[in-house]
């Protein structure tokens, strides 16, 4: 792996090779972070970048850690696919409203921070569009008559991300990779992303998805939503209030749960959302 830039490709694989030999420090240093790269902390506590806020700054935030309460698993949808980007900002071209997102993770039955962990994120831009699978997340046809704003959405019964059923991976129809990433834990089970704040589509409430690996095993497929209230603010600025005609809140969503809201605060020229993650880093069903 290169030195020269942050979000560069590495495979699963590769990843999980490095975490058994470098350590998390070692495969931060050996993915690289250019001059763009977004807070990560090492293993130590320490941060990669001077302004970031450290590991030890961030716990107090973190509601519900040593509770040992399983995290709800939901369905993947219909997007995911491996992206193979290790970064922190996550962001590319994607305009929006700043949003840091702070995960640690826990064991579910011992409580403990579990690091060496890979956390992955995604989730669709202010449009409602999903990289890799741009013209799928537009219905299939590019988008609405006239250049409008997204019409289609994924199915919402039966296997698709509503229902009670899971989907296979994605493979991507094309090269775009804005608003995923991966993030492997710190000694604390913290990891922290930068983005936007997402946006909708039809059928389903404002969320995140969110994906953890441990011992090349994915033990955890949930979503983060985000209170109503903080919403309309954000979908009322642009480029959000281009996309109008949000059908679907927290109360009519049908994977929603309470357990699943980040607990938002204001922080500089956006937001800092964060939440505990509780897996069954085992697979053993507690």
């Amino acid at each position: 792996m290169g030195h020269d830039h942050e979000g560069q490709r590495v495979s699963r694989r590769r990843l999980f090779a490095g975490i058994s030999s470098l350590g998390l420090g070692g495969l931060l240093a050996a993915c690289g972070g250019g001059s763009g790269t977004a807070a990560v902390t090492t293993s130590t506590g320490a941060s990669v970048t001077p302004q970031a806020t450290t590991a030890k700054d961030l716990t107090s935030l973190f509601s519900g850690a040593g509770t040992c309460t399983l995290t709800s698993t939901t369905t993947q949808g219909p997007y995911y696919f491996d992206a193979d980007k290790i970064r922190g900002d996550i962001r590319e071209d994607r305009e929006g409203t700043r949003l840091r997102v702070a995960i640690k993770v826990q064991d579910s039955e011992t409580c403990e921070p579990l690091g060496n962990a890979v956390v992955e994120i995604w989730h669709c831009d202010a449009a409602g569009l999903y990289s890799g699978a741009e013209s799928q997340s537009t219905g299939g046809g590019g988008g609405a008559p006239g250049g409008g704003p997204p019409t289609g959405a994924p199915p919402t019964g039966g296997t698709g991300e509503g229902g009670g059923g899971d989907m296979g991976d994605l493979t991507p129809t094309d090269d775009k990779r804005y608003l995923r990433g991966a993030q492997v834990t710190n000694a604390d089970g913290i990891v922290e992303f930068t983005t936007i704040w997402p946006g909708w589509y039809r059928g389903r409430t404002i969320h995140i998805h969110a994906m953890v690996h441990f011992s090349n095993q994915r033990v955890l497929t949930t979503q983060v939503m985000f209170d109503e209230k903080l919403n309309g603010v954000v979908m009322a600025e642009a480029p959000y209030a281009e996309h109008s005609g949000r059908d679907t809140f927290n109360d009519g969503d049908n994977i929603y749960r309470d357990g699943m809201l980040l607990k938002v605060t204001e922080e500089d020229d956006g937001y800092l959302g964060v939440i505990v993650f509780a897996a069954d880093s085992d697979k053993d069903g507690a």
